[in-house]
């Protein structure tokens, strides 16, 4: 189900749910903006690393690079400059982010640079690159933060840019993300999603879902076919811990070879086997309840409290999610009613 040293159900560069990010937009962006650029990234000549001059420029990317391939030789847990080990887990950036980071809908980061600043419901703020960098490093490596003044950020920094070229600032990036799937109206099947595992993902990932590393523990040498679940896997508060983005991941992703052109799975066998994934063990992020403090805008899949819809704690978990996705549509529809009345109360008394 996956490709060496380059796939795993990890988090990625996360979006928030179309409707709340219309919502947010509608409610927050200006009134009148410029004309949005289009790039698509379907079948576009992937960037390369090695037609870059040897220069301060060419040497920074060129690390981001070695960091995004190879990040648990670096910065992983078992490098053995202790003051290095950032990361919590022996992934590599690309173990999630296929193809150097660049595969459309296989949350690339080629466009990064034209989009943020931007938005993040999960911290109800504008967050930089050097942030978002820093939030994979906390939930999907399960590790610590990158000083902003390293090296070590500079370069993802600098290699996100490189990806980047020829993208205008503000562009509208078609293979951004994941390619988008409908969940079923149901709870996931975990017996059926376990079948799914051990006939199409075991092979690589193992029966026991630990992977199959390169050498032996230890060695900071990473993995052949990475794990998905267990203690050196994302933890819970990673975004491939939520089902329906794992769903995504999954249908347009794995196993071997598969792209959003090709599918391998239907959407009821991705959302049975992410269901399967999601509900094993992993590292436990702390503080889970301060991620998205709006409340409001809040991923329907964000399996952990505080919950405002009323909704079990199972249903975030596993679904049903349609269900969810109507709560969520009424309360952004409310909220930018309200904005609209509130902006044209105000207005008012200049138009007297």
């Amino acid at each position: 189900m996956s490709k060496p040293s380059t796939r795993l159900l990890t988090a990625g560069l996360l979006a928030l749910p179309l409707a709340l990010s219309i919502a947010y937009a509608q409610t927050a962006a200006p009134a009148a903006s410029p004309a949005v650029a289009k790039v698509s990234l379907i079948d576009r000549p992937q960037p390369d690393i090695n037609s870059l001059p040897d220069d301060e420029y060419g040497r920074l990317a060129r690390y981001g690079h070695e960091l995004t391939t190879r990040t648990f030789a670096h910065i992983g847990p078992e490098v053995k400059d202790k003051k290095m080990r950032y990361a919590g887990n022996n992934l590599a950036c690309t173990s999630c982010h296929e193809e150097n980071a660049s595969k459309p809908y296989a949350m690339p980061w080629v466009g990064v640079t034209a989009t943020f600043p931007q938005y993040r419901g999960r911290e109800d703020d504008l967050s930089t690159v050097e942030e978002r960098v820093n939030g994979c490093m906390q939930r999907s490596m399960a590790g610590k933060p990158l000083p902003l003044d390293s090296k070590e950020m500079k370069a993802y920094v600098t290699y996100i840019h490189f990806l980047s070229t020829g993208i205008p600032v503000g562009a509208k990036v078609e293979g951004s993300a994941t390619f988008p799937s409908k969940p079923p109206n149901r709870r996931a099947d975990l017996a059926a999603g376990e079948k799914i595992y051990n006939e199409q993902c075991a092979s690589c990932h193992g029966d026991d879902g630990l992977g199959k590393r390169v050498g032996k523990k230890g060695d900071a040498q990473g993995y052949i076919f990475p794990p998905v679940w267990g203690p050196d896997s994302f933890n819970d508060g990673a975004g491939m811990n939520r089902l329906i983005m794992a769903m995504r991941f999954i249908k347009h992703n794995m196993p071997m070879g598969t792209n959003h052109k090709n599918p391998t799975l239907t959407d009821d066998q991705a959302f049975d086997v992410a269901g399967y994934i999601v509900s094993k063990p992993r590292p436990h992020k702390a503080n889970l309840d301060k991620d998205f403090p709006a409340r409001w805008n809040k991923p329907i899949d964000s399996a952990f409290p505080p919950y405002v819809d009323g909704a079990s704690a199972d249903q975030h978990k596993y679904g049903p999610f349609p269900p969810l996705a109507d709560k969520a549509r009424a309360v952004a529809a409310a909220r930018a009613a309200a904005k609209q009345r509130e902006a044209e109360k105000q207005a008012a008394p200049a138009s007297n």
